[in-house]
């Protein structure tokens, strides 16, 4: 069977995510400080606005200096994404020492990981890529795994639950951002939306044709203040999820 040629050299990019070049080149830059001020420009302005011209003018060089140590923006975004993850948590035991009790190890990853998307928020832009296989990344697998380990699920339960729980959090930091970018555009927050738009809603809708979901969408946005709450849904659900792995655990 014949490969397809993708234009990505997986050893040339797994050296540089594993790779310790920290000796400056001719030019002073090392793949840390490249790295270093692409994260600053997407933690700033956005990871739209990141480029190799960029990085290069925040750091002083030519562009073309870049890619004697990274090949292009692809790996660049790998680089970034991987050291993202470092020093997540402040030991390789953190969440295990949270307490006996699973639940709270897993709502400290869960937290972790909310914290994480407000501090690097352009990671949410790199959903549905490919994962990075770095050592941070790894690393970080390896620590929230031993949260749920000898809980009584198999390795295979184990990783889905993870993913269960991190998926669930993207999810909402997602719909927060959303938000947030809507309130950008509209110059109204979510409450002022809602008093704007509520009291038309009633007179609109007629409540005999449509009961559950005047009853139910009046209570959720008056609690709300609004049409959704992240953070809401976010301990809601995440709580839900943790309720199923109990049965899971028990039915083990």
């Amino acid at each position: 069977m014949s490969q397809k040629r993708t234009g990505i050299d997986p050893a040339r990019s797994l050296n540089l995510l594993w790779g310790s070049q920290t000796v400056p080149g001719r030019s002073g830059l090392t793949i840390k400080s490249i790295v270093t001020a692409g994260m600053e420009i997407a933690d700033t302005d956005g990871i739209e606005e990141l480029s190799m011209r960029k990085v290069a003018e925040r750091l002083g060089v030519g562009t073309m200096s870049l890619y004697t140590y990274v090949p292009g923006k692809t790996e660049l975004l790998d680089l970034m994404h991987d050291s993202a993850y470092d020093r997540l948590y402040e030991s390789a035991s953190e969440p295990a020492e949270q307490g006996e009790d699973w639940r709270q190890a897993l709502r400290f990853i869960a937290e972790k990981n909310w914290e994480l998307y407000w501090e690097h928020p352009w990671i949410l832009d790199l959903s549905g890529r490919r994962p990075v296989l770095g050592p941070h990344t790894t690393l970080k697998y390896e620590i929230e795994l031993r949260a749920l380990e000898g809980i009584g699920l198999s390795d295979i339960e184990m990783d889905a639950t993870l993913s269960l729980v991190l998926m669930h959090v993207e999810s909402c930091a997602r719909l927060k951002t959303a938000m947030k970018a809507n309130q950008r555009m509209t110059e109204m927050d979510e409450n002022e939306w809602w008093l704007a738009h509520a009291p038309v809603l009633e007179r609109l809708i007629d409540p005999s044709q449509f009961p559950l979901a005047s009853r139910v969408g009046e209570a959720a946005g008056q609690a709300n203040q609004g049409p959704h709450n992240p953070e809401h849904a976010y301990s809601f659900g995440l709580e839900r999820i943790m309720d199923g792995i109990g049965i899971l655990i028990r039915k083990a």
